[in-house]
């Protein structure tokens, strides 16, 4: 059965291959785009494909938006949650207000989104929110500090969404991609200007490596685009969807370490209840 996606930021990467995976499959697919040459590239796949010039940080145009959605081009099935970026850059030399435009877009903008469709589903008892996170809402690395915020944020507001809205017949589920040939590495990263020499060895080998491999990675965006497209037809998702081989070895690594540390420290941690 055709199903009708909105996919924030089909202008390139997952976006752009979901997007042209679930029109292949006779499904339609509104996107959101920043400008109009992006609009009529979307607009270009012919019959399914409908772009809207949006930007999700404009928070106060969402609902509209997707009220005119509903009504113009019919009920949204599934919300994918794609758009966002990434920011690199040592914590003690990035500012707040790099901290706050990394929130706005990763987390303020997808929950904007979500809060938009929700009562259109909740109606209807029927729908599907996936929101594209990271392994890095999960794991870490040294240098993506903000980033991973953004993302730890999001992984843990669509898990507790989940449990909000799931006898209501909405399904969530956070996709968190390893290393993919998109543009996150490259023209879509932002990154911090160098300042203190204490960090140099810590940071530049890993934003020199991080350069030199953006288009090289693992992993395929549209091999990506078929499996996110399954799990959003699937009748019984999952709230979690790692994609990648090394997502999962560097999530498995986390888990292990996680669980280590957290029984070496289980006697103090017990330590702190109150007396009976």
């Amino acid at each position: 059965m055709a199903k009708t996606f909105l996919i924030t930021g089909v202008s390139s990467g997952f976006g752009r291959a979901l997007a042209e995976a679930a029109l292949s499959d006779g499904h339609s697919v509104v996107g959101t785009v920043r400008k109009d040459a992006d609009r009529q590239s979307f607009e270009a796949f012919g019959h399914g494909a409908h772009a809207v010039l949006l930007d999700i940080t404009e928070t106060g145009a969402i609902a509209p938006a997707v009220a005119d959605i509903e009504s113009r081009i019919g009920a949204i099935d599934v919300l994918v949650n794609n758009a966002g970026y990434g920011h690199e850059g040592i914590l003690e030399e990035s500012s707040i207000d790099d901290l706050r435009r990394q929130f706005e877009v990763n987390v303020f903008g997808a929950v904007a989104m979500i809060q938009a469709v929700l009562p259109f589903m909740r109606k209807r008892h029927a729908g599907h929110i996936l929101n594209i996170t990271s392994m890095g809402g999960i794991m870490t690395l040294p240098g993506l500090s903000y980033y991973h915020g953004s993302k730890f944020a999001l992984e843990g507001i669509s898990e507790s969404l989940g449990k909000e809205v799931r006898e209501l017949g909405i399904r969530v589920t956070a996709v968190e991609p390893g290393s993919f040939r998109t543009d996150w590495a490259g023209r879509s990263m932002v990154r911090a200007a160098r300042a203190i020499g204490d960090y140099d060895t810590i940071i530049d080998p890993i934003r020199k490596r991080r350069m030199e491999l953006s288009g090289k990675q693992l992993g395929d965006p549209a091999k990506a685009a078929q499996a996110m497209l399954k799990v959003a037809l699937s009748a019984d998702p999952p709230t979690h969807l790692l994609l990648g081989s090394d997502a999962v070895r560097l999530v498995d690594d986390k888990l292990i370490s996680l669980q280590a540390e957290f029984e070496a420290w289980k006697a103090v941690s017990l330590s702190t209840d109150a007396e009976a």
